[in-house]
């Protein structure tokens, strides 16, 4: 096994009724960068705790580098946490905060200033070494959090949100700092977050998280143009979601659905589903066309709202099956014809249509 090897065997935490961690089963290879994704109160938070050695599970294991952790307290575990308030010693120093372990381990202080010094190079610091918190900006202070964290050399980064109190412009910054970081490192990072784009941004591969339990775990990519289920696809971005009834699939290998009373074909997921089911479908792949434009695939609509976001236009379609969907078209510099009131053809590409599992997790627009 490669050091940072997680796995978490039929893992529980029930907090009297509640159970805030349900059963989870997950494997994390040494060296990558994962990220448990969900809204408040979804359970990641728990877990990363658990993983940390801050909570215990009710049942299961905790495995690291294939040694059961379970019982385990934290200091014992090869594994570091950053948390999002950075938990900075507000009287020392930079150096003196990022020593602060290697001194408690008593660590050879000729030791103990390379690696400091390795350290906070790696997270462009060095000549900070004599301001204190307060002195520091917030992107500063998270720095200097994680060098603290890295000084140890763990198996195993833990970080609970920590871009979360940062303004927006120097989160995004910061996103990519930290992905190229962990690649320098070469260690395991467990990410957790709520921020869609953060884990996008940085993750090799996402746990997308409800109730307690492990929707989907897939790369970004995967995630995003492949939702495996209903919660998943409505959480991750913006989603188009319609009632259909499927009715299995025709001679292409396509699923028939019918949305209201039209008939549409969607060539991704269970080409086979049958029943009442949800289909899916990015705004960015919508297409709006002139208002009585043929062809399979399209429905009646009207533009009902029409908001420019710089780099795009959002376009709020209502379709004649009674539902509401939107369309995302590129700024390109030329004029967009469809206006607020403007009868439009939605086409919706079978190879961008796609057919969902409900799990009966509540979908995001109703989560915490």
């Amino acid at each position: 096994m490669s050091g940072g090897e997680i796995e978490l065997i039929n893992l529980n935490k029930h907090f009297g009724p509640h159970r805030a961690v349900d059963n989870i089963n997950l494997q994390i290879p040494g060296g990558e960068f994962f990220s448990l994704l969900g809204s408040s109160g979804c359970g990641k938070t728990t877990t990363l705790r658990m993983i940390a050695g801050f909570e215990r599970p009710t049942t299961g294991q905790i495995v690291l580098d294939g040694i059961d952790m379970t019982e385990t307290p934290p200091h014992k575990r090869h594994v570091n946490t950053v948390f999002q308030s950075y938990a900075l010693f507000p009287h020392l120093n930079v150096f003196d905060n990022v020593a602060f372990g290697l001194r408690r381990q008593k660590i050879d202080e000729t030791q103990v200033k390379r690696r400091v010094g390795e350290a906070l190079e790696l997270v462009q610091l060095t000549s900070f070494e004599k301001r204190k918190p307060a002195q520091m900006s917030g992107g500063q202070q998270q720095r200097v959090a994680l060098a603290r964290a890295l000084v140890l050399k763990p198996a195993v980064l833990l970080l609970d949100e920590p871009l979360g109190a940062l303004d927006a412009r120097l989160r995004k910054q910061l996103q990519v700092e930290l992905k190229t970081l962990q690649q320098q490192v070469g260690i395991t990072f467990v990410y957790v977050t709520h921020d869609q784009e953060e884990a996008l941004t940085m993750s090799d591969r996402i746990a997308v998280m409800s109730n307690g339990r492990i929707e989907q775990v897939a790369p970004p990519t995967e995630i995003y143009e492949s939702p495996a289920t209903v919660f998943v696809a409505d959480f991750l971005g913006v989603s188009n979601l319609m009632d259909a009834t499927a009715s299995g699939s025709d001679a292409t290998g396509r699923c028939k659905v019918k949305v209201g009373s039209f008939d549409c074909y969607a060539g991704r997921g269970s080409a086979n589903a049958t029943g009442t089911t949800k289909v899916t479908i990015r705004p960015e792949r919508v297409r709006l066309e002139p208002q009585g434009t043929g062809g399979e695939n399209r429905i009646p609509g009207t533009v009902q709202r029409w908001v420019y976001l710089g780099n795009s236009v959002q376009l709020i379609v209502g379709l004649a099956t009674g539902a509401k969907i939107q369309a995302l078209m590129q700024n390109t510099g030329e004029e967009i014809p469809y206006r607020e009131g403007t009868e439009v053809a939605v086409h919706l590409p079978a190879t961008a249509l796609r057919i969902l599992e409900d799990t009966g997790a509540p979908l995001a627009s109703a989560a915490d």
